[in-house]
C-alpha cells in the first residue's frame, strides 16, 4: 500500500507546484483560532521552498455554497503561514482567475502564494464529474505538479482532491504519508492491550468505525452524547439526554459482538446530569442506572462522564500500547463539563507506545484544554477521513496518488 512520494516528481527546483493544503481552521472576528492544520501542513511546504520550487497552496475552508463569501476568506490564513513560516506569502483574491494568474506568475524559486478559497467555485464540489474536471483543468494549468497534502479531504471526490491528482503528475506529500502510517498501525499488528475510545454525539457517525474494529481491540470506551443510546439499549433510564432510539438493536448486536468476541466494552457508570444544557446548568453526578433520579428528574440532562468513570477511563487508557481516541467524553466547551475529557487526554500523554487523537473535535477539544499537539504521540488532521480509513472504505483521495 505504497503512495507515490515527492521524490517520483523529479527536480523542482523553479518549477510551479500546487500543494493541496487543508487549511480549513476557525476563525473569529478575521483571525485564526486554532491553527493546528495550518502548523501540520509546515513539513511539506518547507521541504519543497527549500527544493526551490514555486509553491501555490490551494485549500477549502467552510461550506461556502459556490461562491465567494468574505466569512470564508484564506486571506488571514495566508497571513498566518506567513507569521509560521517567517517569510512572505503572497495572496491572490480568486482562485483560477486574473488574481491567481498574476499572482503565480509572480512567483519566484522559493516563493509561495496561497490562493483564495477553492469551494468559491461550484466546481470544487460539484456533483458532476465533468464540472469537477473542468475546474481542476483549470488548476491544472496553474502549475506543473501537484502535491496532495490535505488528509482531511482525502475521503472526498472534490476536483482539487482526486481529479486534478489525475490530471497532472501528482504525489503525497509528509503530511498525508505520516496519516496513513499512523493509521496502519492502528489497523494492522497494533501492539497490545489496545484501546479505543469513542465519544461525540451520535452512534451512527462511529457504526462503521465499531464493526470493523471489534474483531481487532481489546477493549472500547464509550462516552460523549453516544453513551446513551448504549446505557438505553441496556435497559436504563437516560432522562433527556441525546438518544438515537434508531440505533438501539444495532447497539445490542455491538455488545453481544464484543461478549462473544472477548472484547471489553466499558460504559460509565456514573454521568454529570444537568438541568438544561447551559454552562452554568445546575448539575449533579448520577449513577449511570439512576440518570433520573436528580433534581430534575426525566428532564435532566447528560452532558459528561462521571469523575468514577473518568478515573477508569484514564486508567485504562494509560495502561494500553496503543490507543485511538475519537470524540470528546462530554461538552468540553463548557468547563463545568469538560473534565471527562480532560481526564482521557490527560491519560492519553502518558501512553508509552502510540496514542492518537483522531482529529476533528478531539483535536479540537486537546487545544482548547491547554494541550500542545506535541503532547502525544500522533494528533490526526483528518476526523472524518481517519474513521472512514479505520472502517476499511476505499479512500478516492489516497487511491488517486497510489494507494490500493
Amino acid at each position: 500500500m505504497s503512495l507515490r512520494t515527492i521524490d517520483s516528481l523529479g527536480e523542482l527546483a523553479g518549477r510551479r507546484v500546487i500543494v493541496r493544503c487543508d487549511l480549513n481552521v476557525p476563525l473569529k472576528d478575521g483571525a485564526v483560532t486554532d491553527d493546528g492544520r495550518i502548523r501540520a501542513s509546515l513539513p511539506t511546504l518547507n521541504a519543497l521552498l527549500h527544493r526551490g520550487a514555486r509553491v501555490i497552496v490551494v485549500s477549502h475552508l467552510g461550506r461556502p455554497e459556490g461562491s465567494p463569501d468574505a466569512r470564508y476568506s484564506l486571506k488571514p490564513v495566508a497571513q498566518r503561514l506567513s507569521e509560521l513560516l517567517g517569510a512572505p506569502v503572497a495572496f491572490a483574491g480568486d482562485t483560477v482567475g486574473d488574481s491567481a494568474q498574476e499572482t503565480v506568475a509572480g512567483l519566484e524559486d522559493g516563493g509561495i502564494a496561497v490562493l483564495e478559497n477553492l469551494r468559491f467555485n461550484p466546481g470544487e464540489t460539484s456533483k458532476s464529474a465533468e464540472e469537477r474536471q473542468a475546474f481542476a483543468d483549470r488548476l491544472a494549468a496553474l502549475g506543473d505538479v501537484l502535491v496532495s497534502d490535505g488528509f482531511g479531504v482525502v475521503h472526498r471526490e472534490q476536483a482539487s482532491v482526486f481529479e486534478l491528482a489525475s490530471t497532472v503528475p501528482s504525489a503525497a506529500g509528509s503530511l498525508i504519508a505520516a496519516e496513513t502510517d499512523v493509521l496502519e498501525r492502528l489497523t494492522e499488528k497494533p501492539e497490545r492491550p489496545y484501546t479505543v475510545v469513542l465519544g461525540g454525539s451520535k452512534v451512527s457517525d462511529k457504526l462503521g468505525v465499531i464493526a470493523h474494529l471489534l474483531p481487532r481491540v481489546d477493549r472500547l470506551l464509550i462516552g460523549g452524547g453516544m453513551l446513551f443510546t448504549f446505557l438505553k439499549a441496556q435497559g436504563h433510564a437516560v432522562g433527556a439526554s441525546l438518544l438515537e432510539e434508531d440505533q438501539l438493536d444495532t447497539v445490542r448486536g455491538y455488545l453481544a459482538e464484543a461478549e462473544e468476541r472477548g472484547v471489553e466494552i466499558v460504559l460509565p457508570t456514573d454521568v454529570v446530569v444537568a438541568e438544561r444544557f447551559a454552562a452554568d446548568a445546575p448539575h449533579v453526578v448520577l449513577a449511570a442506572d439512576a440518570l433520573e433520579s436528580g433534581p430534575a428528574g426525566a428532564s435532566g440532562i447528560g452532558l459528561d462522564i462521571g469523575p468514577e468513570t473518568a478515573a477508569r477511563f484514564a486508567e485504562a487508557v494509560a495502561g494500553s500500547a496503543t490507543v485511538f481516541w475519537n470524540g470528546p467524553m462530554g461538552v468540553f466547551e463548557f468547563p463545568a463539563f469538560a473534565h471527562g475529557t480532560r481526564a482521557v487526554a490527560e491519560a492519553l500523554t502518558k501512553v508509552s507506545g502510540l496514542g492518537v487523537v483522531g482529529g476533528g473535535d478531539s483535536a479540537a477539544a486537546v487545544r482548547a484544554l491547554g494541550f500542545s499537539d506535541d503532547d502525544f504521540g500522533h494528533v490526526s488532521t483528518g476526523g472524518g477521513a481517519s474513521l472512514e480509513f479505520l472502517e476499511g472504505k476505499k479512500l478516492p483521495g489516497l487511491e488517486v496518488l497510489g494507494w490500493a
